[in-house]
Formats: C-alpha cells, structure tokens, sequence
C-alpha cells in the first residue's frame, strides 16, 4: 500500500518556513573519550589543518554514544574540552563518498558547558530517551453499558 503526505502552506506560513535555514542539532551529555588530534597540510591549497574527535554520552534509561569532530587549531583551543565535562554539542551532519564508500561526518561548530541551551523557535525538540511523561498506551475509560460505542475494545 503506498502512501503519501502532502503539505499545504499559505502564502504567510511559507515565508516564516523560508526564513528557518537549518534545524539546530545538538546534544548534551558527558565527553567519556578525547582522540588525539590529527593535523597535517592540505593537498589542495598547502595550508595547515588541524581536527580532534571527541566521544559524547548522552544519559537516559539506554545511554547513548556519539563520536564527533572539531576542527581547526582555533576551536580546538576555544572549546577546551576535556574528558569527564558535561557539555552541549551543536552540530552540523554530511556525508562523503570514498573510493565507492560513504562515511557520515559531524562536525561540531559550537560546545558550551552545564545545561541544555534554550531551543531557537522551529527548532525541532523531542523528548528524551526513556523519559516519557505519559503512560503508553493511553489509559482509557472503562466502558459502561448502554453506552453508544460498540466497539469490542
């Protein structure tokens, strides 16, 4: 069965959509590994480059793990992250191909310290991980007899 999903947008609400460039990615957790910095000189242009990796633990009821990527000597230097901090990470993700291979990059372009930031307006939230605030599935009203729905559930 195919399905599809069309979007209808005024005039109005399509300007406010144009204005939002990109969702901000993030995450906050605890850095539990720091990589050792590559560094080298680009083929290309011959100039100097700098890249760390970094791992990130986010908590919840199933922990998850996220590896990525600062670089350039000056954020590396500016971001000071160190093993063991609780950081927010914003991030940006893109892909590459390599010799018929794609890898996935993420490259974090800002990383700030303690709690969440605020969530810039249409950026997309979700809730966290094992953290619901209602029970699932919804509990329902026992049915009385007589009543108008005669559905057997």
């Amino acid at each position: 069965m195919l399905f599809k999903l069309f979007l209808v947008i005024s005039p109005r609400e399509n300007e406010k959509f144009n204005k939002i460039k990109h969702l901000i990615m993030e995450l906050t957790g605890k850095i539990i590994a720091v990589l050792q910095a590559n560094s080298g000189v680009s083929n290309r242009t011959g100039n100097p480059w700098m890249s760390q990796e970094y791992v990130i633990e986010v908590p919840g009821q199933y922990p998850r793990k996220c590896l990525f990527r600062v670089f350039g000597e000056d954020r590396i230097k500016q971001f000071n992250i160190q093993q063991g901090e609780d950081v927010t990470v914003q991030f940006d993700i893109d892909a590459h191909e390599y010799n018929g291979r794609w890898f996935n990059e993420i490259r974090a372009y800002n990383v700030t310290r303690g709690q969440v930031q605020s969530v810039a307006p249409g950026a997309a939230t979700f809730p966290p991980a094992g953290g619901a605030t209602a029970p699932f599935p919804p509990a329902q009203e026992p049915a009385s007899e007589g009543s108008a729905d005669d559905l057997p559930f």
